[in-house]
């Protein structure tokens, strides 16, 4: 066993065979390509488990189109959007300790007013972003 980690630091892989792989330290934008490479065969079962701060709105759009995303607020609150390919919007505010869930296929982004804190356990085969 391996002493413990920073989930904001070392995100984790949950791949086939119900196996939880530890990934390289996260160092920007370009470190989700090489995660692909590691993992990509793992297809849409893959998931991987992530924690992030913001202390502004998200930059872009995103969705992933191959499953659900889980998404935990653990400390601060955050306004997550949602655009639904029938064109209906949703938006609902997280606080810690709450969760929400972006369907396949679903548009979101969040905004933050000051600073939180999310982990996401997100199914990332074929996701694509847009701009704000």
């Amino acid at each position: 066993m391996t002493g413990p980690r920073r989930l904001a630091d070392s995100f984790v892989h949950l791949g086939l065979g119900a196996t939880a792989v530890p990934q390289p330290p996260f160092d920007g934008m370009e470190w989700y390509e090489a995660y692909d490479e590691r993992h990509g065969a793992d297809g849409r079962e893959g998931r991987l488990v992530s924690q992030h701060t913001f202390e502004e709105g998200w930059p872009s759009w995103e969705m992933h189109p191959a499953g659900d995303e889980l998404v935990i607020c653990t400390e601060g609150e955050m306004v997550l959007h949602q655009e639904f390919p029938d064109g209906r919007c949703e938006s609902m505010t997280l606080h810690a300790g709450e969760y929400a869930i972006n369907p396949p296929g679903v548009w979101h982004i969040a905004d933050v007013a000051e600073r939180a804190t999310a982990i996401f356990v997100t199914a990332g085969e074929g996701t694509q972003h847009r701009p704000r």
